[in-house]
């Protein structure tokens, strides 16, 4: 599956095979979503000149204890991640651990004459442990070797093992091609018309999280509270009209969150919104109270998980986006 975001990143990859230089450790990076995954996997049906074998891979199914890593179709390949925990009350780790690094290493040790390839899925979801064990592996590769590490957040794994790996990077999109990937794709599972400039800044850019959001009804209330939260700002007087208030207050302050972030975005690349009441906003605030804001909501979050005074703390933000258009001086929000 060629993916029309993926153009930059595989660009480099397929410079980097054109000209024999490919290294043995790749460190693909990019936000949740954003088809890490399905990079490496065209990445390996190249290198094997095999676009099938490894599709057939059922490697996001759940490992069964003890077993630390599951083979690919293709003998010589072999993937490492975090257990997933479908019951409750069972006791696994959500961390990739060193017991599993070492067994995945060992079988990339192994004598073979083809390809040998390993895949960690997600890097940043190693403990201490599991990084310092692979980093002997990543400095003293074996010959034929290929080691392919995905991950969310780059920030949170360690830099002896950043450094070691060549970062291939997916960007967020908004470009015209992914806008026209996503109306084929929606097109086979919806009816109804959707801005699809709006999908996308509703997701931050992340084309698969479009189509789970429209499939699972997620857009739905998002685009309900995304509404409501933005005709605040149009008419501060319809914060009193506010429904699904009471029991929605971390939804509330997600969905505000990511207006702000979208804002910012815009804002800085001078673009224009698909929807007017944001542009609006893009075009009046000033981005130093934006970045206020947004941490005031940050801390907002993580104040809802403490005995705090939910309604005022709620009424305290919702007061503040409900002026932010018209402020002189950014205010200070009580108990935060």
């Amino acid at each position: 599956m060629n993916l029309p975001w993926h153009k930059n990143a595989w660009s480099k990859l397929q410079n980097m095979i054109d000209q024999d230089c490919l290294p043995h450790a790749l460190l693909i990076t990019g936000v949740e979503r954003i088809g890490k995954f399905e990079l490496m996997q065209q990445l390996v049906s190249v290198l094997l000149k095999d676009d099938i074998i490894i599709r057939k891979d059922n490697i996001r199914s759940n490992l069964d204890y003890p077993v630390l890593i599951r083979r690919s179709n293709y003998p010589n390949m072999v993937y490492c991640r975090a257990e997933e925990i479908v019951e409750k009350n069972k006791n696994r780790s959500m961390d990739i651990r060193i017991d599993q690094v070492r067994v995945f290493c060992d079988a990339l040790n192994k004598t073979a004459d083809e390809l040998q390839i390993g895949v960690i899925f997600y890097g940043d979801q190693m403990n201490i442990g599991a990084a310092n064990g692979l980093l002997k592996t990543l400095e003293e590769p074996r010959k034929n070797t290929l080691i392919i590490i995905l991950a969310h957040h780059v920030e949170n794994m360690p830099i002896t093992i950043v450094s070691r790996c060549q970062n291939i990077h997916i960007a967020p999109t908004y470009s015209q091609q992914t806008c026209q990937w996503l109306i084929e794709h929606i097109g086979k599972t919806q009816k109804k018309d959707y801005n699809i400039k709006q999908l996308l800044e509703s997701t931050h850019g992340v084309p698969f999280k479009v189509l789970s959001d429209l499939s699972d009804g997620s857009f739905i209330h998002y685009q309900n509270y995304q509404n409501q939260l933005l005709n605040i700002v149009a008419n501060p007087l319809m914060i009193v009209q506010f429904k699904d208030f009471k029991g929605n207050e971390l939804v509330i302050l997600n969905c505000l969150q990511n207006i702000i972030i979208e804002v910012i975005r815009l804002k800085t690349v001078h673009q224009e919104s698909a929807i007017t009441e944001l542009y609006q906003v893009i075009i009046t605030v000033k981005f130093e109270f934006l970045f206020k804001f947004l941490d005031d909501i940050y801390h907002a979050i993580k104040l809802l998980k403490t005995t705090v005074n939910i309604s005022l703390l709620m009424d305290n933000i919702l007061t503040v986006w409900s002026h932010i258009v018209h402020l002189k001086k950014y205010p200070q929000i009580i108990n935060m």
